[in-house]
């Protein structure tokens, strides 16, 4: 791991373009027919950036360790993820555009389905449209008033939101309600010290209160709170890696953890070909792109090994937008994996791969796990990319005499 202060030093400006095209969840598992989703793909375009590429397979965080989206995305980027951590309520919260004082809280939310005792039957309400999910919103927050701390509460994407109290003394060291399974009811908010207790009993009395406006909206009768988060501050990417960055997003979330790091955010409709076509409107602009595709990840987390085939092979099909802009350094990552068969974000590593003039090209023919393994990276952390990445774009001066 290259630590962010020996980068800064050595890092250097000039034209080159890198293309980071981060493909959310990519990793995943056999099915019963012995394929992952990437093996069962239908994807000549990948497998040949794949033939000009150095390939392996990335580990986000370390061995055996299920990184959220946060986590595995600042390594991505080149930062770590155990120094620097973005509460999931922060990204949210900077994904949509809020501005987050200093004695904001906030914390991310799933509109979420209770049955009759009270138990979870749906963590993602049936993933509610997004229009669905700010009328909820503003149902609640007309309708809800704390001593505490002033509410705001807003939709983000489908059934996701984000709730911000803002108060003096509220501390972020709370457990989550949302207990990420089924079957069970919501947990109780605690706090994780002292200081924290009288910001967990007015979250529990904040829920308790949800849960009454939203009774009689099924299959969005009920919030589920995680990643309790105060704004951060973590060091900008155009002052560490001297790079004009900017970020190609369709769900909010990936838009904030490229706001908090200092990247522009270029609007881009809402499926991967408006995504591809607002890379090649904006290419001249930047020379560092972060393009993500959610799709995938959706599919995995919905155990849809088939949609998650499918959003592969559509982005395949966009692929050669991209090539034909030819930027320096083609960079094609994860954030982590997420197996259809587990609907989960999963430990296992990510394939990747790096095309540019300068890489040293392997045998990998065939852009999968197994292939990626065999690749000239082999096994190697998610936070090195970056430097490669730069190194490749010919960004990083000699160390030392």
């Amino acid at each position: 791991m290259v630590p962010l202060e020996l980068i800064s030093k050595i890092s250097v400006e000039n034209k080159a373009k890198i293309v980071y095209l981060v493909i959310d969840g990519l990793g995943g598992l056999p099915s019963k027919e012995g394929k992952t989703e990437l093996e069962s793909a239908f994807k000549p375009n990948l497998d040949e950036l794949a033939s000009e590429s150095i390939c392996g397979l990335s580990i986000p965080v370390s061995f055996g360790i299920t990184p959220g989206s946060g986590p595995g995305h600042l390594s991505l980027f080149g930062y770590d993820p155990l120094k620097y951590e973005i509460g999931r309520g922060a990204l949210s919260a900077a994904g949509i555009g809020f501005h987050q004082g200093e004695n904001d809280l906030a914390a991310r939310i799933n509109f979420a389905t209770l049955d009759s005792t009270g138990r979870i039957t749906d963590r993602r309400a049936g993933r509610i449209p997004t229009s669905k999910a700010a009328q909820l919103c503003r149902l609640i927050e007309e309708n809800l008033k704390l001593k505490e701390a002033k509410v705001f509460i807003r939709a983000e994407k489908e059934h996701r939101g984000v709730v911000i109290f803002r108060g003096k003394g509220l501390s972020d060291r709370l457990t989550d309600s949302d207990p990420q399974v089924a079957g069970i009811s919501p947990l109780v908010v605690k706090a994780k010290e002292k200081k924290a207790q009288p910001a967990a009993k007015m979250v529990n009395e904040f829920l308790s209160k949800v849960k009454k406006i939203l009774k009689a909206e099924l299959p969005a009768n009920m919030i589920l709170m995680r990643g309790f988060a105060k704004v951060p501050s973590l060091p900008q990417m155009g002052d560490i890696f001297k790079l004009n960055a900017a970020a190609i997003a369709v769900y909010p979330m990936y838009k904030g953890i490229a706001r908090l790091l200092g990247m522009e955010i270029i609007e881009a409709g809402e499926n991967i070909a408006d995504e591809f076509n607002a890379l090649k409107k904006n290419f001249s602009k930047f020379n560092f792109f972060f393009v993500h595709i959610k799709g995938t990840d959706s599919a995995g987390e919905d155990g849809d090994f088939e949609r998650k085939v499918k959003v592969i092979e559509q982005l395949d099909a966009n692929l050669s937008k991209l090539r034909q802009l030819n930027p320096e350094v083609i960079v094609v990552a994860s954030d982590h994996s997420t197996p259809a068969a587990l609907k989960l974000h999963s430990w296992h590593p990510s394939p990747f791969m790096l095309r540019s003039r300068w890489c040293r090209r392997d045998e990998v023919k065939n852009f999968s796990e197994k292939e990626c393994l065999r690749g000239g990276l082999g096994l190697f952390p998610a936070i090195d990319i970056m430097p490669l990445a730069l190194a490749n774009a010919l960004k990083l001066k000699k160390l030392g005499a």
